[in-house]
């Protein structure tokens, strides 16, 4: 009896033991595969962050970044904006234009080194400066860039050079959007403007969502998704145009899909790969066409369908010119901002794509209207709206 109660309880305490033995390798599985699981978490957020890091910005004159050649003044923040100028010395100049390039552009890229007639720049005695915006060519980046600040860039820029108190500006595609911030923020200093082809930000509150969808569904999908992702989540736009699993912008790609006929006329005659693309994007993709992809359409502080008219006494003007085959800038969103605003010019060039300056004598034409009120609407027109 004795017996068979020791050996049950030898059978309890080998059950037992088994039984602890069992829960602690189920435990030290359990916590084994909970630690693998943390450190697969934290490594693959790890790699996620490092992917959508932008890589360091080559900064020109820097060690190791571009050599500086051009021009520079020095803003109050510290950073420097390269430029270059045309036409008549300033100083014996009557008319002074500051030319603001577009998108994946610089300074160099001016058309009216090519396209404004000599002729005209004698005659009018006109002194124009291009410049490089921030974080494109020889201008420093500026990773807290708005369209406030390329507007006081801009008004610097003009103090720097002693433009005197007004001047007029000429901004082409993304380069007339920032014309928008320059006539909210430093219309006490301008004497004129002229948009051409202006890029419109989709997201400004007063147009209308059923007008910016119908314009917006017109983009390549490409198009749409580099847009949404500079506006909703503007810390992926490198990321999302360096990715190789989908599409990225066709601007950026360079892709001829985005042309309208006549752009595509005179790409052919000018060439279709940039000579300056390398001078463009040499302190990176990110702090020049990224950046600028990610102020053009962020939400802005001011809609420029709220402002108010510049010139009221008219001793000024603000045009807009626009081709009606533009495949960049819908034309219907373009009438439509030109109606809100009736002390706007607007002129529509028929069968024009984006690259209206770039028509032969659309710039002579473009700058007579600015400057001396002279308009040739033989091969323009004043569009309804």
């Amino acid at each position: 009896m004795a017996g068979e109660e020791i050996e049950r309880e030898k059978k309890s305490a080998a059950s037992a033991r088994t039984h602890t033995r069992n829960n602690t390798q189920q435990s030290s599985s359990s916590g084994y595969l909970k630690t693998l699981l943390l450190v697969t978490f934290v490594g693959v957020l790890a790699w996620v962050y490092q992917t959508i890091q932008p890589p360091p910005a080559k900064i020109v004159g820097s060690p190791g970044g571009p050599t500086v050649t051009s021009p520079r003044i020095k803003l109050r923040d510290g950073r420097h904006l390269a430029y270059t100028e045309f036409g008549i010395p300033r100083d014996e100049a009557k008319f002074k234009i500051i030319n603001i390039h577009g998108f994946d552009s610089c300074m160099r890229d001016s058309h009216f080194a090519n396209f404004l007639s000599p002729a005209l720049v004698e005659e009018l005695r006109i002194y124009i400066v291009s410049f490089d915006r921030p974080g494109y060519g020889e201008s420093d980046p500026n990773l807290n860039g708005s369209p406030r600040s390329i507007a006081l860039d801009i008004e610097e820029l003009a103090d720097g050079l002693g433009l005197g108190p007004q001047f007029y500006l000429f901004g082409f595609s993304m380069g007339g959007e920032i014309t928008w911030a320059c006539l909210n923020y430093i219309p006490h200093r301008l004497a004129g403007a002229a948009l051409v082809a202006p890029a419109i930000n989709y997201w400004w509150r007063n147009l209308p969502g059923d007008l910016t969808r119908e314009a917006f569904s017109l983009m390549h999908p490409a198009d749409q998704w580099s847009l949404r992702v500079a506006h909703y989540a503007p810390w992926l736009t490198y990321w999302w145009n360096t990715q190789k699993w989908f599409p990225i912008s066709n601007v950026i790609a360079g892709n001829p899909i985005i042309f309208s006929r006549q752009d595509m006329e005179i790409l052919s005659k000018l060439g279709f790969v940039n000579p300056n693309r390398a001078y463009i994007r040499q302190q990176g993709e990110y702090v020049s066409l990224h950046r600028d992809l990610n102020v053009a359409f962020s939400s802005w502080e001011f809609d420029p369908l709220d402002l108010q008219d510049p010139f009221p006494n008219n001793n000024g003007s603000v045009h807009v010119w626009n081709g009606d085959e533009d495949k960049f800038v819908p034309v219907k969103l373009q009438r439509y901002v030109a109606s809100k605003l009736p002390w706007i010019r607007y002129h529509e060039i028929s069968g024009s794509g984006h690259f209206v300056p770039f028509v032969e004598g659309m710039t002579d034409k473009i700058i007579k209207s600015l400057l001396v009120g002279e308009e040739d609407v033989s091969e323009s027109r004043e569009a309804s709206v």
